[in-house]
């Protein structure tokens, strides 16, 4: 696909659609003012959902990686993915939160997919294609919407209530979100970097964004070494 970007006035910033593949996002600095807002492709309820991203960081505290909110009914933590390093990490479902217990990880870019399923209340955790012990959550609910999501910051108010100690310093990409629960060779398609499949929801690929403060959009340097079931191979970037 030819990488394109249009351009469009949104409020006080820019609203940016783009092809991201081999780029992410720097969040340089802790700060209640560095932030990317992401725009979904579709506005409506979901009664599942999946979201995968990378993320690289040398955090050592709590931070944030992806936060929606929403106005209708209003709830700061419908969605939200939460690092409590060195080996735990927060899935909040619509207020409710569920505490992961994770391995420690390196200094190295990190795979992360959740995925929640309404009917049965499933929520799986998937770290650079490890499952972790499924729990349960809000079943038979759904995540409403007007939705503000948000990557860096964790939303305490609909779109604001930031907290310094909660930012995230580092790098994100490939940011996918499904109105669906994807499958385990779903998930490895995500893993292992697969062009052919984009989240219908939000897609690195097409991406509607607005960055803040000091985050920027820069290339992809790191390399990631990757188990498949062909053996070891090296993931590396521009």
């Amino acid at each position: 696909m030819e990488r394109f970007a249009l351009w469009f006035i949104f409020l006080a910033g820019s609203l940016a659609q783009e092809d991201l593949v081999g780029n992410v996002f720097l969040f340089p600095k802790p700060s209640v003012t560095t932030y990317a807002i992401l725009k979904p492709e579709v506005e409506k309820p979901l009664k599942n959902l999946t979201v995968c991203l990378r993320s690289y960081t040398t955090l050592t505290r709590f931070h944030s990686l992806l936060s929606l909110a929403t106005s209708n009914p209003l709830q700061d933590n419908a969605f939200l993915l939460f690092s409590k390093p060195p080996n735990q990490c927060s899935i909040y479902i619509n207020q409710e939160e569920n505490v992961f217990k994770v391995d420690p990880t390196a200094v190295e870019w990190k795979h992360t997919c959740v995925s929640w399923d309404s009917v049965s209340g499933v929520v799986e955790l998937w770290i650079d294609g490890k499952l972790y012990p499924r729990t349960v959550s809000k079943k038979a609910s759904s995540i409403g919407f007007p939705s503000s999501i948000i990557l860096g910051q964790e939303q305490d108010s609909f779109g604001g209530g930031f907290n310094i100690d909660q930012s995230f310093v580092g790098e994100i990409s490939d940011v996918h979100m499904w109105d669906y629960v994807l499958t385990p060779d779903h998930i490895q398609k995500v893993l292992f970097a697969n062009m052919d499949f984009n989240g219908n929801i939000i897609s690195w690929r097409s991406l509607q964004y607005e960055l803040r403060g000091q985050a920027t959009t820069q290339p992809k340097r790191q390399c990631k070494t990757l188990e498949h079931h062909y053996g070891l191979f090296a993931k590396c970037y521009k």
